[in-house]
């Protein structure tokens, strides 16, 4: 076993249960993982859950539910050391969690902007501080963010904005980790194929978005299809280590930078 592939390793994948991360989790193990921790954040998703555990052990790793609300730094704490208690180390960490909330800016409530950073933003910080602590030597470390940090609109301020400070604790993380051989990065999707999209969008703001990257003809729907970001994923956490300290753009010609 090398320090760069996914073979025998330890996965924690923070919303792991469905979409993009519960693809994340079966690829991982049929990849060859040894153990997949899979966290899903309330029992509405436990289904969902179990039946991405099933498919890990399926392709012959074990897999471990991890349920809890990550909005806190103590769960998040707890979660990493719950997945280290069941598979011994970790090995890779993925936090694909985050919420969206799309409204014109005079809509927005004080509720609005405390819940979604503390998803997208304060989630995010203390599960990169807890990778850089429980981490074994030459880890890798990947969050989900988005291409809307590259574009020029209205609608999405409090979302976007939530997932930016991402970007810079990504960037610091590297730097303060590098010296243990840990990567990390984010990976910003374009809009994509699940319901996580649809629900915040109309007829028309769907329509465009199906149609917005340049590459929208050659695909199904027109959107980011999620099986098309879980290579990136795999790949920056195995033999693309060497990539630290970046947001990738994976979007179809969505937007640029």
């Amino acid at each position: 076993m090398t320090a760069n592939t996914i073979t025998s390793k330890n996965v924690l994948i923070a919303g792991g249960a469905k979409n993009l991360g519960g693809l994340i989790s079966r690829d991982l193990a049929e990849h060859g993982a040894r153990a997949v921790a899979v966290h899903y954040n309330s029992e509405s998703t436990r289904a969902a859950a179990e039946e991405t555990a099933s498919a890990i052990e399926g392709a012959g790793a074990s897999a471990h539910l991890l349920q809890a609300d990550l909005t806190g730094a103590a769960a998040v704490v707890k979660l990493f050391a719950d997945a280290k208690a069941a598979m011994g180390s970790i090995d890779i960490a993925i936090n694909t969690t985050g919420m969206v909330v799309k409204k014109p800016l005079p809509e927005i409530t004080e509720e609005d902007y405390d819940k979604i950073f503390a998803i997208n933003a304060k989630t995010a910080l203390f599960f990169i501080q807890q990778a850089g602590e429980q981490l074994s030597e030459r880890g890798k470390l990947l969050t989900v963010v988005t291409s809307l940090l590259s574009a020029y609109t209205g609608l999405y301020s409090i979302y976007a904005g939530s997932k930016a400070p991402v970007e810079h604790f990504t960037r610091a993380a590297s730097k303060e980790f590098g010296a243990r051989g840990i990567s990390v990065n984010a990976v910003a999707p374009g809009p994509m194929e699940t319901p996580f999209f649809y629900g915040q969008e109309t007829k028309e703001s769907a329509e465009y978005n199906q149609n917005a990257a340049d590459l929208s003809k050659f695909t199904e729907t027109g959107l980011t299809d999620p099986k098309d970001i879980v290579p990136l994923v795999r790949f920056l956490v195995s033999e693309g280590w060497w990539i630290t300290g970046q947001t990738i753009l994976a979007n179809g010609g969505y937007t640029t930078r």
